[in-house]
């Protein structure tokens, strides 16, 4: 391990390592990226490309949404996409949760998996050949400050 292979967090891989062990080359887009996204939240791509460019100065949009596709698709990030908001970007992964948006303000929020291991819901006849290994739930409602700034009847 050289200095830039340094974990953020005692006992776990580096962000360069990470990113090794999924075959992934190690570059400053993509670790500025990894950085944003273990802050924690769930953030579309301009508030990702506002947080990376305040580190790099300089990337594209374009080099965002690659930096994005590459990550989901090895595992190191996860896309949602809630009904009329823009998609969504996390570092948690790997858990099948699920997730809470306000239908006011728009916050999204994580639940743990509702019942069991991934998936945790079952289709009660699922197509032949099919092999299921994650359910995708988004619960709505308001959330607390929504809810305290609706007029009362």
């Amino acid at each position: 391990m050289n200095a830039d292979d340094v974990p953020l967090t005692p006992g776990r891989p580096s962000p360069q390592e990470l990113l090794r062990s999924r075959g992934l080359r190690v570059t400053r887009p993509r670790l500025a990226v990894l950085e944003v996204l273990d802050e924690g939240g769930h953030f579309d791509v301009d508030q990702i490309a506002q947080r990376v460019r305040a580190r790099l100065d300089s990337v594209s949009t374009q080099a965002i949404y690659d930096v994005l596709n590459a990550l989901a698709r090895v595992g190191l990030a996860r896309r949602i996409e809630p009904a009329g908001s823009p998609a969504l970007y996390e570092r948690r992964t790997g858990d099948n949760h699920h997730h809470v948006v306000c239908r006011g303000c728009g916050a999204v929020a994580d639940i743990d998996c509702v019942v069991g291991g991934a998936p945790c819901l079952d289709p009660s006849t699922p197509p032949p050949g099919f092999v299921i290994d994650e359910a995708e739930v988004t619960f709505w409602g308001l959330c607390a400050a929504c809810q305290a700034a609706e007029p009362e009847e």
